[in-house]
C-alpha cells in the first residue's frame, strides 16, 4: 500500500469515480471532496461532502479535513466543474457560471492544498481542462473561456513552482465517453471518445512521482475524434 494521498474533487462524477477507481488500483490513499454528500464510496475511501468549492474558507477546511485524517496530502486532482451549452446571443446568466464551476474551484483547492503539496516529497496538481477550449466552437464560448482560464492557471502555478517540487499539469479532453454524452449525440460513434478509465490512467500518471520532469504541460487527450 503506497503512502501517498491523493484529493480528488468532484469524486462523485463519472470521471471521478473512475479516478478514484483507479487510484485504489493503484494502492493510493483516497480522499473524495464534492458537492454532494451521502454517496456510497469505496471501503477506505474519506468522503468530504457538502463542499463549495467556491467559496475559499470552505476549499481550505475541507483540504484541511483531508490532511488532518491522513496525516498527509500528496496530490490535489482538480476534477469538479460542469458544462453548458450556450450561444453568446442567448445571453450572459452562464458565464459566471462556468468560471466558477471550472476556474474558482480549481483556484480554491490548489491554493487551500498548496502548504501540505510543498511538505509533500513529490507534490502534484491536476487539473481537467478542456480541448474544446482551445478553438471555441457554436454554443461553446462560456464553456471553452472558463476552461481555457484553467489552462492559464495550470501555466502560471507551475511556473511559480518551479523551485519546490510540486508540478502543475492540465488534461485536455475532447469528448469523455459517459452515458449523458452518448444521449445527447445519438448519431455519434462513442468508441472514438476519451473513455473514463483511460482519462483515469493520463491524470494518475501526472500525479505519479515518475512524472516529476512534466510540470506547467497541457496534455491532449482526445481519444480517436
Amino acid at each position: 500500500m503506497s503512502e501517498r494521498v491523493v484529493a480528488i474533487t468532484g469524486g462523485h462524477g463519472v470521471l471521478g469515480k473512475a479516478v478514484v477507481a483507479a487510484a485504489l488500483a493503484q494502492g493510493l490513499k483516497v480522499a473524495v471532496i464534492d458537492h454532494a454528500s451521502g454517496h456510497a464510496v469505496p471501503e477506505g475511501v474519506l468522503e468530504v461532502g457538502g463542499v463549495d468549492l467556491t467559496d475559499p474558507a470552505a476549499a481550505k477546511a475541507a483540504i484541511e479535513t483531508v490532511a488532518a485524517h491522513f496525516g498527509r496530502l500528496d496530490a490535489l486532482l482538480n476534477i469538479a466543474g460542469g458544462f453548458v451549452w450556450q450561444t453568446v446571443e442567448g445571453g450572459a446568466d452562464e458565464w459566471g457560471r462556468m468560471y466558477a464551476l471550472n476556474l474558482t474551484t480549481a483556484l480554491n483547492a490548489s491554493r487551500a492544498a498548496l502548504p501540505h503539496l510543498k511538505a509533500a516529497h513529490e507534490g502534484r496538481i491536476v487539473n481537467v481542462g478542456a480541448n474544446g477550449a482551445l478553438k471555441a466552437a457554436q454554443g461553446m464560448g462560456a464553456y471553452a473561456a472558463s476552461k481555457s482560464a484553467v489552462h492559464r492557471l495550470t501555466e502560471a502555478l507551475a511556473e511559480e513552482l518551479k523551485a519546490t517540487s510540486v508540478t502543475v499539469n492540465a488534461v485536455l479532453p475532447s469528448i469523455i465517453d459517459t452515458a449523458a454524452n452518448r444521449a445527447d449525440m445519438p448519431d455519434a460513434d462513442p468508441k472514438k471518445w476519451v473513455a473514463p478509465g483511460d482519462l483515469a490512467a493520463t491524470i494518475l500518471f501526472l500525479a505519479s512521482p515518475e512524472a516529476r520532469a512534466i510540470t506547467g504541460a497541457l496534455l491532449p487527450v482526445t481519444g480517436r475524434v
